[in-house]
């Protein structure tokens, strides 16, 4: 068997436009597990949201990667491992973006909590109907957080320029969406955190992805495969390109992988 582990994207790549799995991804999914292969879930997304979206025979045999790395959690070897930022650095960012951007729609995730300077209506986005709890400016300065995200316009090169050496700093969702996350929290690095505790070499990864923040991932896997529906940065840096999120991409590769597999068996 090629692959030993498989890496999947949530958003664009194995759910669909709905945020939903289809019947063809999950049996795919499922199948492979049940071949031997490890499931890995890497996300942006918090905890509770993934909770919403996969169903829970999904959520039993993965381990997921959430927070673009900062929170990791295994049942396989028990790694349960969040890399905030430190509360000096937050307050620090916040400042100086506030300062410069002064309508500038921010939230932070803190270990699965969602907090907010205001209260936004940010369901176009994330696709969940919750809301934010609503904190002072002191109040979100002083937190260790897993993830800020900032919403809405902003000049993000002189924000990358002062801080891309202290912090992870993605753009997603055609550029609507910052995600910053601590320099030590990144997909790339929670899966090879994960794949050192499981002995399983990286070359024995396949990774499937659709956006900037799989980029780390394409590079150090052994197959990368991008959505149909991908960036086209993503594209040029993968080792194959699959249909779309709503044209079951990823179980077209899956089942390909499975019936390899089944050949050499017989």
């Amino acid at each position: 068997m090629k692959y030993s582990v498989i890496v999947l994207d949530l958003d664009g790549t194995v759910l669909d436009s709905e945020k939903k799995i289809s019947e063809r991804n999950h049996n795919a999914v499922v199948k492979c597990h049940q071949q031997g292969m490890k499931i890995i879930f890497a996300t942006a997304r918090p905890p509770r949201s993934v909770n919403l979206f996969l169903p829970e025979d999904l959520r039993s045999i993965g381990s997921f990667i959430y927070y673009n790395g900062a929170l990791i959690t295994c049942p396989l070897t028990g790694i349960n491992h969040h890399e905030p930022i430190n509360p000096t650095l937050t307050a620090e960012l916040l400042d100086y973006c506030i300062s410069s951007n002064p309508d500038l729609d921010i939230s932070l995730e803190v270990n699965d909590m969602w907090m907010s300077l205001k209260e936004y209506e940010y369901s176009s986005i994330t696709k969940v109907t919750e809301l934010p709890v609503v904190k002072t400016l002191d109040e979100l300065m002083s937190q260790e957080a897993t993830k800020i995200l900032f919403f809405g316009k902003i000049d993000i090169e002189p924000v990358k320029e002062r801080y891309s050496n202290k912090l992870n700093i993605v753009i997603t969702d055609n550029g609507e969406l910052v995600q910053i996350s601590s320099d030590k929290a990144s997909k790339e690095k929670a899966v090879t955190l994960l794949c050192n505790s499981l002995g399983i070499p990286l070359e024995k990864v396949i990774v499937f992805g659709d956006d900037h923040n799989d980029s780390g991932l394409f590079r150090i896997c052994g197959w990368s495969v991008a959505m149909g529906n991908a960036v086209p940065q993503l594209k040029e840096i993968s080792d194959e390109i699959t249909d779309t999120n709503d044209s079951d991409g990823v179980a077209k590769v899956l089942e390909r992988i499975l019936e390899i597999s089944q050949l050499k068996i017989i």
